[in-house]
């Protein structure tokens, strides 16, 4: 932080060496162009946001490919991007193969192995060889969804509405289910999505097997979404299961291209526990499941017989009284198919345990106070285990390495300061490095694991340079109980330390989400840099609950969601009413969904220290919240009355004293209408003025062009109403 601030400050110390005035520095600034607000939300498509080599991955060949305009660009690790003896896939030269894909741009999502590309395009799945001028095909419905590749790929799964489906190179469909019930759903996501759940099929390595999920949302109360385009406007059901209420019951199912059947795991009474993290095992023969109960304090991995369903033994259990959250499947040895790596939390950091397939612990083989966050690969020639975590500081993300055997002190592989996204080649020796700082629009390089050396690929360009772009910076605060919260505060471009500036805190809050990074800008969204330029101070905290920290830190909010984190933003506010150019009359409060609901907590349990409020898709009462999430950190409304009962806004309503703008999409099915709509009401009865502004047909956040408005009229309500 030291050699941060001294970099920061000397070419400032440097301009007022040779510029004599205020206004001087000020004409220099202002030869930049300003940032509109349409610029600054669709900053993406309008060139403003760090160019990188797109689509940067490794093939199967470990090459590394990006795209650049038309044409796919395929390098060995040791080449420059801009090298002249660069090899190239073109449109032309898949259209040349095949003659009647007609492409017009590069397929998004190809994979490439040498000279065979392969892709999903106009409901068909390609696989082009250029050298050999062949092509392959499978062709799926185009209302096919949840689209999933055999690993052989010859056969292809998906879904339309509620059944599972497989195609194969032969034109042939098969029906793996065919429930006329809509309240059985196989091959889709379950959970909503919790757990690390993504997807719904998963492919046995061998490719004649594949495990699906399978939902009966028979009990699962229907949720009204009013349509408007039709006329008249018609009602749309989604299953939406609320905290305390009947939830979906989940299966998981196997079918055998070989014989063209279909098996259950026989996981016990089919009821309302949690299905997570299926893995196969690497020979096909069995599938691993964390098993959790439905208060979520209890879990257990239990392996499978893949050919029969039946329980082959549970390899160990996890139990905490707030909670247990399994989100990641096992990561197997390779050659060694009977030991695999956990990652668990249960020591209070993400770390990673050795374990073999009849549930012995062979070793835990970190043992760090930082989070881990995922798994890059294997070398099972030095037994050396890559992965991605904090290290130290929870605001950057970093690569190590460490032995899987000895153990030791995990190597940190990635030496520069920022947020890194990392990408291991296909044979274990190279990295592809993607990072970026706070004054670092972007870097990407390769590091040479085997050699322990690095080069650079690319250094993007500061695309803001010619606008006038407000001051960041990253702070700290200590909490009574002397932890660490990280902030950032953004101040205008013609900063006047003398001038007394209004401020926006933008809260999100909650767990699993991080706002304050060392990361390009600090991690902040550019309409923050156009609000700063409207004269404001712009200030984001991550306090207690929210992710990258352990799970202490995260589960202090157990059982009373608000408590915690109101306290972690006030102390955000007293930091800023310390400093002498913050005018502490003028304090305006913004966030979404649990932000939305922290703004509203904020300006109804404290309603003296904020003018005005805009709180977008808020929650309001956690008992209308949804199971998986809700339960997780409230338990349910029997178990827990007097923590749902301090949590609820209604109660608060009639202390709001400043401007409130409650926003939220019509068709939101996340946090549905019914939180804010309750809200206003409440308002109504209790004699209190607030404004709402509802998005039609939007969910749970508004996209496209339509942001554009969502940010005019949330930052000019604060400008006209923050006075």
């Amino acid at each position: 932080m030291i050699m941060k601030k001294i970099f920061l400050l000397t070419p400032l110390f440097f301009l007022f060496n040779i510029i004599n005035s205020q206004e001087e520095v000020n004409a220099v600034l202002n030869d930049k162009k300003k940032l509109t607000i349409e610029n600054a939300v669709l900053g993406y498509y309008k060139g403003l946001y760090p160019k990188n080599l797109s689509d940067l991955a490794w093939t199967l060949n470990n090459q590394y490919v990006y795209q650049n305009e038309n044409e796919f660009v395929i390098l060995n690790p040791n080449q420059s991007h801009d090298s002249e003896k660069k090899k190239s896939i073109t449109i032309e030269s898949i259209n040349a193969v095949n003659k009647n894909l007609a492409l017009k741009s590069l397929p998004w999502g190809a994979k490439i192995n040498g000279q065979v590309i392969s892709f999903n395009h106009m409901h068909t799945y390609f696989e082009i060889d250029l050298k050999n001028k062949s092509s392959k095909s499978i062709h799926y419905p185009i209302d096919a969804s949840s689209i999933d590749l055999a690993p052989n790929k010859k056969t292809l799964a998906f879904t339309i509405e509620n059944n599972l489906y497989l195609a194969n190179e032969n034109d042939s469909l098969i029906s793996i289910t065919n429930f006329n019930d809509k309240n059985i759903v196989s091959g889709q996501a379950i959970h909503r999505y919790e757990f690390g759940i993504s997807k719904g099929t998963f492919w046995s390595p061998s490719s004649n097997l594949i495990a699906f999920y399978q939902k009966d949302e028979t009990e699962v109360a229907d949720y009204p979404l009013l349509n408007i385009n039709t006329t008249p406007g018609s009602l749309k059901n989604t299953k939406y299961p609320m905290a305390g209420q009947k939830s979906e019951k989940a299966k998981i199912g196997i079918y055998n291209i070989n014989n063209n059947k279909t098996i259950y795991l026989n996981t016990g009474p089919i009821d309302d526990h949690y299905l997570t993290n299926l893995t196969w095992g690497p020979a096909s023969k069995f599938i691993y499941v964390a098993e959790l109960n439905r208060d979520q304090n209890h879990m257990k991995l239990i392996k499978y017989d893949a050919l029969t369903g039946e329980k082959v033994n549970e390899l160990f259990e996890e139990k905490n009284e707030k909670w247990v959250e399994p989100e990641h499947g096992l990561y197997f040895l390779p050659n060694k198919p009977n030991e695999f790596i956990w990652l668990s939390e249960r020591d209070g950091f993400m770390n990673l345990y050795h374990y073999n397939t009849n549930g012995k612990l062979i070793n835990q083989i970190t043992n760090n106070k930082w989070v881990i966050t995922s798994i890059l690969g294997i070398n099972e020639k030095t037994n050396e285990i890559y992965f991605t975590g904090t290290g130290n500081d929870p605001k950057e993300m970093h690569g190590f390495k460490v032995n899987i055997i000895s153990k030791g002190k995990p190597e940190k592989i990635t030496t520069n300061e920022g947020v890194h996204r990392l990408q291991l080649s296909p044979n274990k020796r190279y990295l592809i490095d993607q990072y970026s700082s706070i004054d670092n629009p972007g870097t990407v390089k390769i590091h040479d694991l085997l050699k322990n050396k690095s080069w650079n690929l690319y250094e993007a360009k500061n695309p803001l340079s010619s606008y006038q772009i407000g001051n960041t910076k990253l702070i700290s605060l200590k909490t009574t109980d002397n932890i660490d919260l990280h902030g950032r505060i953004i101040t205008p471009t013609n900063f006047n330390k003398n001038k007394k500036y209004p401020a926006l805190i933008y809260v999100y809050g909650g767990p699993h989400a991080q706002l304050v990074t060392n990361s390009w800008l600090g991690g902040a969204s550019l309409w923050m840099h156009w609000m700063a330029n409207q004269g404001y101070v712009i200030f984001t905290l991550d306090g207690r609950g929210s992710a990258n920290r352990g799970f202490n830190f995260e589960s202090i909010i157990h059982r009373e969601l608000g408590k915690y984190e109101i306290e972690d933003q006030l102390l955000g506010v007293n930091y800023l009413k310390s400093l002498d150019y913050i005018d502490s009359e003028r304090l305006a409060v913004h966030g979404w969904s649990f932000g939305g609901f922290m703004t509203t907590s904020l300006m109804t349990r404290h309603p003296e220290i904020f003018t005005t409020g805009v709180a977008g898709g808020p929650v309001i009462d956690w008992k209308w919240y949804e199971v998986m999430y809700g339960e997780r950190y409230m338990d349910t409304p029997n178990e827990n009355p007097e923590g749902y009962k301090n949590t609820s806004l209604l109660q608060y309503a009639k202390n709001l004293k400043g401007k409130l703008l409650m926003i939220h999409g019509t068709a939101d099915d996340v946090v549905v209408m019914q939180h804010n709509l309750a809200f206003v009401k409440q308002c109504v009865s209790d004699g209190i003025q607030v404004d709402f502004f509802p998005y039609p047909m939007h969910t749970h956040n508004v996209r496209g062009m339509d942001r554009v408005h969502l940010m005019t009229k949330v930052l000019n309500y604060i400008i006209d109403n923050n006075k």
